[in-house]
């Protein structure tokens, strides 16, 4: 069983830098961190979750929401099988919770809605206030 363990979110100012981090266990030999599309996603207090970047396994393409690109980064680390959301010039409006997915059968894109990832972290903070 495939497990997801969010950490690094906290407070930050507007402006300021923030990464947070997906563990992930339980792959199997057919199935590694290579077969997985991973995804990030957040949530607003009294707002839908919301998609904000996703690497696909089988194109091998990144997708960023357009209200995160160029200020957010998704990258993957095989060696320790976590998957990174590096967060640049936060802004009030990125405060949510941040979650983390992953699924194995999605296939060419990973731009889809929450619930065609089977495998969800538990969220960690992310605030954005002064």
């Amino acid at each position: 069983q495939v497990h997801l363990v969010e950490s690094g979110g906290g407070l930050v100012q507007p402006g300021g830098s923030l990464s947070v981090s997906c563990a992930i266990s339980g792959f199997t030999s057919e199935f590694t961190l290579d077969h997985y599309s991973v995804a990030w996603f957040r949530q607003a207090p009294g707002k839908e979750r919301e998609g904000v970047a996703c690497f696909s396994s089988s194109t091998g393409k990144t997708f960023y929401k357009d209200i995160v690109k160029g200020r957010f980064t998704l990258s993957r680390d095989h060696a320790k099988n976590t998957v990174y959301l590096q967060m640049n010039s936060l802004k009030p409006e990125d405060t949510g919770v941040y979650y983390c997915a992953a699924d194995p059968l999605l296939f060419n894109t990973c731009n889809l809605p929450p619930n065609a990832y089977d495998h969800w972290g538990q969220g960690t903070q992310v605030t954005v206030s002064s």
